[in-house]
């Protein structure tokens, strides 16, 4: 059961990588939690690399250095997938306010 936890949380901390990995190889500037105001100022392109990297490892550690993950295990897929789902949902929401991707609202 703590294996499908680290999972999981391993899942979110490899969906928060995408982004500042993304943006620092672009060399745009994004939001991270060393902002100003903190996670909705802007971080330079070299602290998302880093700030990225830092949850590439932390995943890495949670999925496979915890338990024995493995990719033919559904409930272990699931566990990653849902912590990947539910972080990314979470971050479309928080960061589409600052880049205008938030759901239209319905009268």
């Amino acid at each position: 059961m703590l294996d499908l936890v680290a999972y999981f949380f391993g899942g979110a901390f490899l969906t928060n990588a995408i982004p500042h990995v993304v943006a620092g190889m672009m060399g745009e500037p994004f939001q991270s939690p060393f902002a100003k105001p903190r996670g909705e100022g802007l971080s330079s392109s070299t602290v998302n690399i880093l700030w990225g990297f830092f949850n590439l490892f932390v995943g890495y550690l949670l999925v496979c250095r915890v338990g024995d993950f493995g990719l033919r295990t559904t409930s272990h897929v699931a566990a990653l997938g849902l912590g990947g789902l539910v972080l990314g949902v979470l971050l479309a929401r928080h960061f589409g306010r600052f880049h205008g991707g938030n759901e239209p609202t319905r009268s």
